[in-house]
């Protein structure tokens, strides 16, 4: 069941009138009267805010696939429009016009937003868990957001795919060979076939095969840069370790931009479940604890500037200088190094020709769907891996689990026992991946397995190969902020350099 069919009653809640006398002073502005059918915002605007209805109704819908439109809900008084993204500016998902008796209603920016989820803990909250259900809902729904048209499995659909998913941003895939409307804008704007996947941004914007930071600027999605703000804290990184700095200095009134140059939640992001994270005894996807995190980090006021590549850092007398992919740069008295994992790719021949086409470095409900019912290789014995084990099995055909040593030296008790359990895994113990099989776009065909001992080597035919190898950056582990750099000059107050940068950190600067 849709969350929006199952926890209607907390996305669309009623203010009470004392709620409402609360709400009302954080707004950022007068109340204004709308005109019955009159526009209140539309879908892609920036800075729109969100809306408190205090008469009469405003009607919401979302875009229904390429051009038509699907009505979401109506608000009545007593209730609010938006969802995350009001929390930071960030171009509307939905639109918004008044009623057939028109509406009166009380705006409230996003910097009252955020103030009134702090100011008010009892209105806060009921507010903060309707914004994050809304876009849970828009996500299961599909068409709410960015549409993508291609074929899927395509490495360029793939990736595409996995960025919004990973970023919490609603998407929708057209299949170019079988959706008429697909089909037809294709042919419609010329895009030749290696041109694709064709994207489509909520705002109307359509673009060809785009990178990730192409996509991210087009839906506006990564804050603009100031290089003459000086910030109190940056942090380089948005795995947990990243977002759990950025939530702490931003709830104690520090300025924090957090960057990362992939995708929000790090290795943690990418896990479909983790269960021996503290406080969740049912478990969590890494998806939904990374969208927790973010969340509460925008709460706070935190800016979010992802995919953002730090390319450099310079020590300064007063400050520090991040210097960006994209010509880009900013100052902060602290800078919090947080850049976790990095994949260790497997010596292996031809395995870049296999990435994105065969070859994953985790395992999501994307490559889930693609792999569904196929035999398929899992490389790693860690936790992150048999997460993934547990996760794909039930869906496809078989799984290759390919290990160097018994899993009783690198993997938790409990996820033995429930790899243990699944009847279609098999365990190659000793054993690592000595070369692959494949011929171009059909992509991987086959692995070759080779017994470390015995040197014999088997062929599995799989087209679906995932690593879950992971090894330590430069910096620091995974899950740890490695390093806090601080400024020579102490910070104006004095406080917020102390806050920071405590006297056990070592400055890499001094």
């Amino acid at each position: 069941m849709s969350t929006i069919s199952t926890r209607e009653h907390q996305m669309f809640p009623v203010l009470s009138p004392a709620q409402i006398e609360i709400a009302q002073r954080f707004a950022s502005g007068p109340v204004t009267r709308f005109a019955p059918g009159e526009t209140v915002y539309v879908i892609g605007a920036h800075d729109v805010p969100a809306w408190l209805v205090l008469e009469g109704t405003i009607e919401i819908v979302r875009r229904d696939g390429l051009n038509r439109e699907a009505p979401i809900t109506t608000h009545g008084v007593g209730e609010f429009t938006g969802e995350v993204n009001q929390l930071a500016g960030r171009p509307s998902l939905a639109a918004g016009c008044a009623g057939p008796a028109g509406c009166t209603a009380l705006p409230f920016d996003a910097a009252h937003l955020r103030a009134l989820m702090v100011g008010s803990d009892s209105v806060g909250e009921i507010v903060m868990r309707a914004l994050i259900l809304r876009r849970v809902s828009l996500i299961e729904e599909g068409g709410a957001g960015t549409i993508l048209i291609g074929v899927p499995g395509m490495p360029d659909v793939t990736r595409l795919q996995n960025f919004l998913n990973r970023g919490g941003l609603p998407n929708l895939l057209l299949d170019v060979r079988d959706d008429d409307d697909a089909r037809a804008l294709v042919e419609r704007t010329g895009v030749l076939p290696e041109e694709l996947p064709l994207v489509v941004c909520p705002s109307g914007p359509l673009l060809k095969r785009p990178t990730d930071e192409e996509l991210a600027a087009c839906l506006g999605v990564v804050p603009t840069i100031d290089p003459e703000r000086l910030y109190d804290v940056a942090v380089v990184g948005a795995g947990p370790a990243g977002l759990a700095t950025a939530v702490y200095a931003a709830s104690e009134g520090l300025s924090v931009i957090v960057l990362d140059a992939r995708a929000m939640g790090g290795q943690a992001g990418a896990s479909s479940r983790i269960e021996n994270y503290l406080g969740f005894p049912t478990g969590i996807s890494g998806q939904a604890l990374a969208g927790r995190a973010f969340n509460q980090a925008m709460k706070f006021g935190a800016e979010l500037a992802i995919p953002v590549t730090v390319e450099r850092l310079e020590c300064g007398e007063a400050a520090l200088t991040l210097f960006c992919a994209g010509d880009r740069s900013l100052n902060a008295r602290a800078v919090v190094i947080a850049s976790g994992a990095r994949y260790r790719r497997p010596d292996v021949p031809k395995l870049s020709t296999f990435e994105g086409s065969g070859v994953s470095y985790w395992v999501s409900a994307v490559e889930a769907r693609l792999c569904a019912g196929q035999e398929v290789a899992l490389v790693g014995g860690g936790n992150s891996a048999g997460q993934a084990v547990v996760f794909l099995a039930p869906q496809v055909k078989r799984l290759h689990l390919v290990v160097r040593r018994d899993l009783s030296q690198t993997m938790s008790r409990y996820l033995i026992d429930r790899i243990a359990g699944l009847p279609n895994v098999e365990i190659h113990i000793g054993s690592e991946i000595a070369g692959l099989e494949g011929e171009g776009a059909s992509g991987l065909s086959a692995v070759i397995l080779r017994n470390r001992r015995d040197g014999t080597l088997h062929r599995r035919a799989v087209r679906h190969l995932f690593s879950g190898q992971v090894g330590c950056c430069d910096v620091g582990r995974t899950g740890t902020p490695a390093r806090i750099l601080e400024a020579r000059r102490p910070a104006s107050p004095a406080r917020h350099h102390n806050r920071v940068g405590s006297r056990d950190t070592q400055s890499a600067c001094r």
